[in-house]
């Protein structure tokens, strides 16, 4: 004797939702750091703060360090001003990561920002802080 067939079960209801664009975290960190006024300076981490990765300060370094590699993007968007993104005590810890060790010294100071032994000065007056200043 065959089992009987299961009764048919009626498929669920379905909802249209639209779909949600995927975030790009590095877009994100462009974009905030594309909004740090010349003659400031923000942190990695108050970057990754406002974007909502308390503990993303390293991938914000990530993002940085590619922001102004990729051709492309470069002709679609404005340049990512990476010099004015610091570490929490205001030292210039990515200046590595550009054309010469003194270059992010230099963008600073040409936008009036003094630094001292690889330090800002007057780093808490000069400090912006996305948080703050989008809300």
């Amino acid at each position: 004797m065959k089992k009987p067939a299961s009764p048919a079960v009626a498929p669920a209801a379905t909802t249209q939702t639209t779909p949600v664009p995927a975030r790009n975290y590095f877009a994100d960190v462009h974009e905030v750091t594309r909004l740090v006024p010349p003659g400031r300076v923000t942190s990695y981490g108050a970057i990754a703060h406002y974007l909502g990765a308390r503990h993303g300060s390293r991938a914000v370094g990530y993002a940085l360090m590619a922001a102004n590699l990729d051709a492309a993007t470069l002709r679609r968007e404005a340049p990512v001003p990476a010099h004015r993104v610091v570490n929490r005590l205001g030292q210039l810890t990515g200046r590595h990561h550009f054309p010469t060790p003194t270059a992010m010294q230099e963008r600073l100071e040409a936008e009036g920002v003094r630094v001292e032994a690889d330090v800002v000065v007057d780093f808490k007056k000069l400090y912006w802080d996305p948080a703050v200043e989008l809300g």
